[in-house]
């Protein structure tokens, strides 16, 4: 059970917290694990070892240093590789059952093919009885802003979000390359929004109509400004339908994704935990946290809005993009969406997992 939690735990704050092997905390851990830690940073060592390489510390530790061999180093970062996939199978697991420290590194969201391992069958299912509530519980229990990013959440609550009567969340994310913002990913987010009755109508001819007492709060999350701006236009200069008062809001837009900085991780981290507030959503990652089903945008192609432009997801788990198919079994390819009627393939991409 111990080794379970850690790992759930583990990919948790890795992915939510976002590398923390790049950017550990101040205070980090004492001891051998600090060390370790601060050896995988390091450019110049090769910290990609074999899965089944349990003498890990004699590749990593420079001459003279003498460090306990109790760690391993799994690398489960999406470019990895068929030995570090051994990870998945059961009997694999065996080797890992005597260490007292595992330290893992990834961008993936990997427990959709834990779910998968029968030897994690029983303690998976007596922690989790809800499948789909992994990430939301972890990541309620884990994901604790700092007071600087806590500030910026707060913040922009109580001024944009708290007194609206409903909040809608709209996470743009764009993979087409060029300079944004795109006609065809606008179109993409609008008919979604009037389809499925997240925004109302707008009158283009009334200048004016009677007026609801109903307000909408929608907070937008992207690296442009120029979704926000049409949309914020759109609704200022035309009356809804409904009479409706519509109001838009973006915490930031950095143009380009600043992985490395501090403090645009923090604006990240402040804008997912937003997010996770709002009553209704289209996004990819914050369902979780909100425990919502939200609405998911599909991937456009060749520069067209696609049609239909959303979908309801089947859960609110993230998926599992980098998934292995293999039998460990028959040591063939297979088909691991298929093996267990909770692991099913993503609305999004079919070749990931989702519980």
């Amino acid at each position: 059970m111990g080794f379970v939690v850690l790992a759930l735990m583990l990919v948790s704050v890795v992915f939510l917290v976002s590398a923390v092997l790049h950017d550990p905390p101040s205070d980090g851990v004492g001891g051998p694990v600090d060390d370790m830690l601060r050896l995988l940073r390091c450019p110049r060592i090769n910290c990609k070892v074999d899965f089944l390489q349990l003498d890990l510390m004699k590749h990593l530790v420079p001459a003279g240093r003498s460090i306990s061999s109790s760690f391993v180093y799994l690398h489960l970062v999406h470019d990895y590789d068929d030995q570090d996939k051994l990870f998945f199978c059961d009997e694999d697991q065996t080797s890992l059952l005597e260490v007292p420290w595992l330290i893992m590194k990834s961008d993936n969201y990997f427990v959709p093919s834990l779910f998968l391992i029968p030897t994690f069958e029983q303690e998976l299912g007596n922690l989790f009885p809800r499948k789909e509530t992994v990430f939301h519980f972890l990541g309620r229990y884990l994901f604790h802003p700092t007071n600087q990013v806590w500030g910026l959440i707060t913040r922009s609550y109580q001024v944009y979000l708290a007194k609206a009567d409903e909040r809608i969340g709209i996470q743009i994310r764009v993979f087409d390359t060029g300079t944004g913002p795109f006609e065809h990913v606008f179109d993409q987010i609008i008919a979604c929004a009037l389809k499925k009755n997240l925004l109302p109508e707008i009158f283009m001819e009334k200048p004016i109509t009677n007026q609801s007492q109903k307000s909408k709060a929608v907070l937008v999350t992207s690296l442009s400004a120029g979704y926000f701006e049409r949309l914020r236009d759109m609704y200022w200069e035309h009356p809804t339908a409904t009479g409706e008062i519509i109001g838009f809001y973006q915490p930031s837009h950095e143009e380009h994704q600043q992985t490395e900085r501090r403090f645009h991780k923090r604006k990240a981290r402040a804008e997912m935990y937003l997010l996770s507030l709002t009553d209704v959503l289209a996004t990819i990652v914050a369902q979780s946290l909100g425990g919502l089903k939200p609405w998911m945008l599909y991937k456009p192609e060749n520069q067209t809005a696609p049609v239909p432009p959303c979908r309801r997801v089947m859960s609110m788990e993230p998926c599992f993009h980098a998934s292995p198919f293999y039998d460990c079994k028959t040591k063939r390819g297979m088909d691991t969406g298929a093996v267990v009627p909770h692991v099913r393939h993503c609305e999004d991409m079919s070749w990931g997992l989702r519980k």
